[in-house]
């Protein structure tokens, strides 16, 4: 008799595409792994999972993402986030997307800034331990956001620390991306 459970972490096959399997997307899981580990080793183990599986690149412009849902309908700075990605891609009040995206925990990592074409624009979500869209997604009751993400974004960027700090992860959208 042989063992067909395959343990967590290792390369399986999943619709043809062989990427690694993440358990942390099943939000079950994530809870019991959460009852009996510390936060910071359940990101650790989190963010190493989700960079053996890679970017799913399911739904990569962040207006159609439904992993990022709860972020969506967030007013920061007077502005819906859905509001505000809507006038990145039409391209107005440019000097203000900046400051825009860090009250989401975004970072603008390159955007085309003529007045026509597609914006392509770059956008980098923190995704570590002290992310900023951490509490938005506690408040909506995501607690494994950052597999969820990983499986809509474009790229993950992943920054290694020294000893003193934690290493940084980034889930990387491409909002309004050029025709093909």
């Amino acid at each position: 008799m042989t063992n067909t459970k395959q343990p967590a972490g290792k390369k399986r096959a999943e619709g043809g595409a062989g990427q690694a399997e993440n358990p942390f997307r099943d939000a079950e899981f994530y809870s019991r792994m959460r009852d009996y580990t510390e936060r910071e080793a359940a990101v650790a183990k989190e963010l190493r999972a989700i960079v053996e599986r890679g970017a799913g690149k399911k739904r990569s412009d962040p207006r159609f993402s439904s992993s990022l849902k709860p972020l969506l309908g967030m007013v920061k700075k007077g502005l819906l986030f859905s509001d505000m990605l809507e006038r990145i891609a039409a391209g107005t009040e440019k000097g203000l997307w900046e400051g825009w995206l860090t009250a989401f925990g975004f970072e603008l990592r390159g955007v085309n800034y003529d007045k026509v074409g597609a914006r392509n624009a770059r956008l980098a979500l923190d995704i570590g331990a002290g992310a900023k869209a951490n509490a938005a997604f506690a408040n909506a009751g995501v607690p494994n956001w950052r597999s969820l993400v990983a499986e809509d974004c474009y790229a993950l960027q992943m920054e290694k620390a020294d000893a003193k700090t934690q290493p940084k992860a980034y889930a990387i959208f491409i909002l309004d991306p050029a025709p093909k």
